[in-house]
């Protein structure tokens, strides 16, 4: 487990261990579950291209909405 302190004006320096493909300026989601806070970085969505090739596309719908 790494620690890392609040700072007066409510700022959090996040550890080089957990810094790694984070660059300045980058924005980054933080959500709150339970009493855990995750932050996500959100990445361009060019890096999504391809990520859903070779999926089968035949009957993933439902019958009902293909009555739509």
């Amino acid at each position: 487990m790494t620690r890392t302190r609040l700072s007066r004006r409510n700022q959090v320096t996040i550890p080089r261990a957990f810094r790694e493909g984070l660059h300045p300026g980058q924005y980054v989601n933080v959500m709150r579950k339970g009493g855990i806070i995750i932050l996500v970085p959100e990445r361009p969505i060019s890096e999504y291209r391809g990520i859903l090739r070779g999926v089968p596309t035949t009957e993933v719908r439902e019958k009902v909405d293909k009555n739509l």
